[in-house]
């Protein structure tokens, strides 16, 4: 996923996204920590989609902090 495929999302729909591939993030956490993890390089990008999910929605809430 993209920055610009963020962008076009409701914040409310980017929260729900969040939520569910911060779960993700945890359940890669614990197969890493048995060992039962397949691809590991899935972790690397849960967190790097995170991350543009946060910086997305920063992005929508300083204009609209902006705009009033």
């Amino acid at each position: 996923m993209n920055a610009s495929e963020l962008r076009d999302k409701t914040p409310d729909e980017l929260r729900d996204q969040l939520v569910q591939l911060k779960k993700e993030a945890f359940n890669l956490r614990f197969q890493q920590a048995t060992g039962q993890i397949e691809n590991t390089a899935r972790m690397k990008l849960v967190r790097r989609d995170v991350a543009r999910i946060k910086t997305v929605l920063n992005e929508k809430a300083a204009a609209a902090a902006s705009a009033e």
